[in-house]
């Protein structure tokens, strides 16, 4: 099974008028563009997803429902608070397990709690730090939801790379 974990792309940082709370900040308009690329940099890469998991919040939906139209998903988007900051990874990977056999789940969420589900994926534990710039990406191969052996990390693009495929 391919897990890839996505941070959320640029969001605006003001909160002010309609933006009242940290959950109500969309992506700006460059994030959206980045984004855009990076979603067809992970079709030049043969990435077929089948299930989206995001947090609730709106810059990460935003971010899901971007990658899903670049595939075309009809699946609807899935969303579970165990990806919303500080959200517990574990409770993540099991929400995701009810969509097994799934061969491809993308996890859209935030930092540091997407760089703590990777270490928790590869059984490195809490002392590895995988930060993850936004938009970033990463694939972890995994036998079964919640882990029972360590995951293999295949990639982890940035941005900049993921929108240079994208491009080319």
């Amino acid at each position: 099974m391919k897990i890839y974990l996505v941070r959320h792309g640029i969001a605006t940082d003001r909160i002010g008028g309609a933006i009242r709370y940290d959950s109500q900040r969309p992506l700006t308009e460059e994030g959206i563009e980045e984004l855009k690329l990076v979603a067809r940099g992970l079709r030049k890469l043969g990435v077929k997803p089948s299930v989206f998991v995001a947090s609730p919040l709106v810059r990460a939906k935003q971010t899901a429902e971007i990658i899903r139209a670049e595939f075309a998903v009809n699946d609807e988007l899935k969303i579970t608070d165990a990806l919303a900051p500080g959200g517990n990874p574990n409770d993540a990977l099991k929400f995701a397990k009810r969509f097994e056999p799934a061969e491809e789940i993308f996890f859209v969420g935030h930092e540091p709690d997407m760089g703590q589900m990777a270490s928790t994926l590869l059984f490195a534990g809490p002392e590895m730090e995988i930060p993850f710039k936004k938009a970033g990406v990463c694939r972890i191969d995994v036998n079964d939801l919640p882990p029972s052996f360590p995951g293999v990390l295949k990639w982890f693009i940035t941005p900049k790379i993921a929108s240079m495929i994208g491009k080319g």
